[in-house]
């Protein structure tokens, strides 16, 4: 996984996902953009203690380069003004994460949408769907002048999971979600004149730091939440994803891929990535197939997806 010398972008890194990713893409070589809202100076409306700041103390810790950038990514001006930073600097983006989110607080679970809070639900599709229109506008130039650029466009489920209406969630989070899909395809179209490729990436079941805290367990004792919810034996690390997607990114083939939604699961057993205790998660898989089948998460059948 060489990333030697290319230019990268992780746009929402501050957290969860996008910072492993910012962080594994730094450990290949890449010098890596971080953006977010949640700086030293302030936190964002997530109101988490985690900062864009720290994204790169941890990028530099594992022997990559990097620089924090805050930037809303609704505000066309701030995302211009980052991209003009980034042209003047390298005249070429060769790898653009967008993991732009920070809605999961707007989401009234299980409420119809008549009944959900419609400023939160419009904000849940800004931030899933506008923001991530706003940073192509802004910065696929970049990324075509790269001549094989590559667009990453987090999300939350794959296809099959999604054909269905996620039951329990909300009406604009289902949008917010599963319009990566559709985003990529058209991302796809058009930066293949470029050489360019576009795929839509989802994390399994995250161990990110809020989801750690919601099960009240830390990253060395995350197994004593499966006494309360045993399908949590599927999750995974930051980590584990962060893997993946720069495996991904140094992959010269990788535009094979290019208009589809993939996930880590997938992309671990394509480029035999592993998590940090050495299994291999399949996370949709499993809920696909297991959890949504609504079998039991017995330790023989989880063992079948890690």
């Amino acid at each position: 996984m060489d990333l030697t010398g290319k230019i990268a972008l992780v746009a929402g890194g501050t957290r969860g996902a996008s910072r492993a990713i910012a962080v594994e893409l730094g450990r290949a070589g890449a010098f890596v953009y971080v953006t977010g809202r949640s700086t030293a100076a302030g936190r964002s409306e997530v109101d988490r203690p985690e900062t864009i700041e720290e994204t790169v103390a941890l990028v530099e810790a594992a022997g990559g380069t990097g620089t924090a950038v805050r930037v809303d990514h609704l505000v066309p001006d701030e995302v211009r003004t980052l991209a003009a930073t980034i042209g003047a600097g390298h005249g070429r983006l060769d790898i653009l994460v967008d993991g732009v989110w920070g809605g999961d607080h707007h989401l009234q679970w299980g409420k119809p949408v008549w009944e959900h809070d419609l400023d939160a639900s419009l904000r849940m599709l800004h931030l899933g769907i506008d923001a991530h229109v706003i940073t192509a506008h802004a910065l696929f130039p970049l990324v075509v002048a790269a001549g094989d650029g590559l667009v990453v466009e987090l999300t939350d489920g794959i296809p099959e999971y999604d054909a269905v209406f996620r039951q329990g969630t909300s009406t604009a989070f289902y949008v917010a979600k599963t319009a990566a899909h559709q985003l990529v395809k058209a991302e796809a179209f058009e930066l293949a004149p470029s050489g360019g490729t576009a795929v839509a990436f989802s994390p399994g079941w995250l161990r990110s730091e809020a989801m750690l805290e919601i099960f009240g367990v830390r990253e060395d004792n995350w197994r004593d939440a499966i006494a309360e919810t045993p399908h949590f034996a599927i999750s995974e690390t930051p980590t584990f994803v962060g893997r993946t997607v720069a495996a991904l990114a140094a992959d010269p083939g990788r535009h094979e891929l290019t208009g589809q939604s993939l996930d880590s699961g997938l992309l671990a057993k394509r480029y035999g990535v592993d998590d940090v205790d050495g299994s291999r998660p399949d996370g949709w898989r499993y809920m696909i197939e297991v959890e949504r089948a609504g079998l039991p998460a017995d330790p023989e059948t989880v063992a079948k997806y890690r």
